[in-house]
């Protein structure tokens, strides 16, 4: 294939990646989970200037390093847009994830290989949905493959890799200590040195011709990985130390021992079994784990050729897995980093295995199963009035009278079905228009219809309006509260105990009774308020919230 060709096919893939993965991007504000919180800790930074230590509120904020923070900031830099900003780092990052996947498959196997294996990792719900939220996941993900791509550069020959290249190993290790300061498990890239020490023990094909004379430069990767970490860790650390600030050296020893070797070894929350990955990515990673029962025996025979082009990503994909089924701590998007260097082992093989007659007998089943629940869930809300239609309205502060979001479903499911059959006879193509109009139109649409509720913007414009020119003390708050606050607001402390931020607020809304109200979460409201004289707020994300003044609070002590 002539090089004009493959560039037309990369461009055409990267731009339908794109308007895949930005769709929606701009039409909504931060949700929870996560999102809010993050936005929020880089809208303080930007706005004290405080880039060493994050805040959520008053509190400082030790759950996460700070590069995602820096890098919404930097975008916020440029387009000047909360809105856009928050979710750009996460666009940057899967479509670099997409290019390396691509590039480190053109070099070790072939163009098409490493087009397919982009490919793979783009039709992978998982991917498409973290790609689409501003959670850390993408970023870490981005930086991790990174490194593997620079270590695999290096270590690892190919049709157009002759190798070893130590620069690129350098920057595979510097990536990863990029990694461990935006979500502390960019070290996993280091791992892929423990398959390659062994591969070049048994002397498996496709590995590079190194010397035996060369410590210096491996050691020299230590040290880029350490430079990564320095970047913020050595002026945090400095400054802790030396400003006699408590809080500082609070926040050091959280983030270096509860929020790392803790929260691995005796995790305190989201506990699974150890086998808890395998159904997340026989499900999660629809419709490319399709593929793999295909690809499996060709793994094997890959194995059996001591191919370490194959069996290298393929034998650190394992090693992750392994790390973090091995913590009683699970999430399913955890083990997203494998994704990229799972397809790119799928990649010279999965031309031939969408290619098979049971593959596209899956694949179009699939699409077709989807478009029909998506259809007859809409057209059925639309025609009755299902238990799930009023839960759903309920919880997201949707007008009962409106059927938007039913239509909305309904559209997306014609839609799939009509993509597949105008292209009956190219399961394929139709498959991919069909899942391609899914995610356009489904986040894009969701985004207009359920941003008030989700946001909380429109609870807290109600607030605003109740409160008049008073600064709201928030009680029980969630990040998102605060984020999307108009006017003057103060807060009590977020990890706090709700009796304990309402004692404070109920202080501090005694000192100056005329200019200041309490906005209270329902749970948070203490029996001694009298609900009489409070103004119900509305709802938000499933939970209630009050406007209270000094009359509402005067029974209480």
């Amino acid at each position: 294939m002539d090089d004009a060709r493959q560039r037309r096919e990369l461009f055409w893939f990267l731009a339908i990646a794109f308007v895949v993965l930005a769709a929606g991007i701009g039409l909504r504000a931060p949700w929870p989970a996560d999102e809010p919180r993050f936005a929020l800790v880089a809208k303080q930074m930007w706005d004290s200037g405080q880039w060493l230590f994050p805040h959520r509120g008053h509190e400082l904020y030790a759950d996460k390093p700070p590069l995602f923070f820096w890098l919404i900031g930097a975008c916020y830099a440029v387009v000047r847009n909360w809105n856009i900003a928050f979710l750009l780092p996460s666009l940057i990052a899967a479509m670099a994830t997409l290019w390396l996947t691509y590039d480190l498959g053109r070099r070790l196997f072939s163009h098409r290989a490493g087009l397919w294996a982009a490919i793979g990792v783009l039709a992978c719900a998982q991917f498409l949905y973290q790609a689409k939220r501003a959670q850390i996941d993408p970023t870490v993900v981005c930086f991790i493959t990174l490194g593997v791509y620079g270590i695999a550069r290096h270590v690892l020959r190919g049709p157009s890799h002759g190798g070893p290249a130590w620069r690129w190993y350098w920057i595979g290790c510097f990536a990863a200590g990029l990694g461990v300061i935006s979500k502390g498990v960019g070290f996993l890239a280091l791992l892929m040195l423990v398959p390659y020490a062994w591969m070049r023990w048994r002397k498996w094909d496709g590995l590079a011709q190194l010397g035996s004379h060369n410590a210096w430069r491996w050691s020299a990767g230590a040290l880029a990985f350490l430079a990564a970490i320095a970047l913020w860790f050595a002026p945090m650390v400095i400054t802790a130390m030396t400003s006699g600030d408590a809080e500082h050296r609070a926040y050091l020893h959280e983030l270096l021992f509860k929020q790392t070797a803790t929260r691995y070894a005796s995790a305190w929350h989201h506990t699974q079994p150890f086998w808890y990955f395998l159904p997340i990515i026989a499900g999660f990673w629809m419709p490319f784990a399709l593929a793999l029962p295909w690809v499996a025996p060709r793994w094997r025979d890959a194995w059996r050729a001591r191919d370490a082009r194959v069996w290298l990503p393929l034998a650190w994909a394992v090693l992750v897995l392994v790390f973090f089924s091995a913590s009683p701590g699970k999430r399913d998007m955890y083990i997203l980093p494998m994704l990229p260097m799972v397809a790119l082992a799928a990649g010279p093989y999965l031309a031939d295995v969408v290619g098979k007659r049971g593959f596209r007998a899956c694949l179009v089943a699939l699409v077709v199963v989807l478009g029909l629940v998506f259809l007859g869930a809409g057209l059925f809300a639309v025609l009755r009035d299902p238990s799930f239609e009023v839960r759903i309205e309920s919880e997201r502060g949707l007008d009962p009278a409106s059927d938007a979001l039913w239509w909305l479903l309904a559209a997306c499911g014609a839609a799939m079905l009509a993509a597949m059959a105008w292209w009956r006879r190219d399961a394929l193509r139709g498959s991919a228009v069909a899942l391609s109009l899914l995610v356009i139109v489904l986040f894009s649409g969701t985004a207009v219809l359920l941003d008030p509720e989700n946001s909380s913007r429109a609870v807290m414009e109600r607030g605003r309006a109740l409160a008049g020119d008073a600064t709201l003390g928030l009680v029980g708050w969630k990040e998102q509260n605060l984020l999307q606050a108009v006017g003057p607001t103060e807060d009590f402390g977020f990890r706090q105990p709700f009796d304990v931020q309402f004692a404070a607020g109920l202080t501090w809304l005694r000192m100056d009774p005329a200019h200041r109200r309490l906005f209270v979460l329902d749970e948070a409201l203490d029996k001694c308020v009298d609900r009489s004289k409070a103004q119900p707020v509305g709802t938000a994300n499933r939970r209630a919230w009050w406007v209270v003044d000094a009359n509402a609070v005067a029974g209480c002590r």
